[in-house]
């Protein structure tokens, strides 16, 4: 199966700014905005379109019905942010700080995660079209009753990731590493890994191999 490119974001020209709030249901539109902290914030009905952001700390918050559309985030820190729901198209996550990161029932469309930090984040429940993670920890991270189409892992790290009830026909990991992963064994058909991959899940669902 060929892998498509995820679309890149669509910017216009961005208005600079020096500071930015968030509130219920507002709209954040055409800005580039660098270093500010947004923490420790719960907010309904956020949406974000076609802005680049760079050193954005937003840990702990909670976003609820979040829309994020053509957007930059470079260098950013959201651990821990939970953000349930949401709607991600055309966004990309470079060099970014995700751990703990909940995405549980989103849905992302053309996303991109380079280089990032997302150990102990949640994809659960996603529904993932055309997304690309490229030099990313995900270590222990949550891959549980994903959707997905045109989903890659390039040069990531999956040690202890979990991936119950999600089809694995046509993923190909070969390009990461695990030391161990949690698969649910009748969904693993058709998945793509290496002999030293293979021996490793083998090993995890009980078999010995002598």
């Amino acid at each position: 199966m060929k892998i498509k490119e995820p679309v890149a974001p669509a910017l216009p020209r961005l208005s600079h700014s020096d500071f930015i709030s968030l509130e219920d249901e507002i709209i954040i539109e055409g800005i580039a905005l660098t270093d500010q902290n947004l923490s420790y914030q719960d907010v309904r009905n956020l949406i974000i379109r076609e802005c680049q952001f760079d050193k954005l700390v937003m840990n702990r918050n909670h976003l609820e019905q979040f829309e994020c559309s053509n957007v930059i985030f470079r260098n950013c820190d959201f651990s821990n942010t939970e953000w349930i729901g949401a709607s991600f198209h055309q966004v990309q996550f470079i060099q970014c700080k995700l751990t703990g990161t909940n995405f549980a029932e989103s849905y992302l469309r053309d996303c991109l995660f380079e280089d990032c930090l997302a150990d102990y984040a949640s994809f659960s429940s996603t529904n993932q079209k055309v997304v690309h993670f490229k030099k990313t920890s995900l270590n222990q991270t949550e891959f549980v009753e994903v959707t997905w189409n045109n989903l890659l892992f390039d040069q990531c790290s999956l040690t202890g990731s979990s991936w119950f009830h999600t089809k694995l026909a046509d993923l190909d990991l070969k390009q990461s590493t695990f030391e161990k992963i949690a698969l649910s064994q009748e969904f693993m058909a058709g998945l793509k890994v290496t002999t030293e991959q293979a021996v490793t899940i083998a090993a995890g669902l009980g078999l010995i191999i002598e």
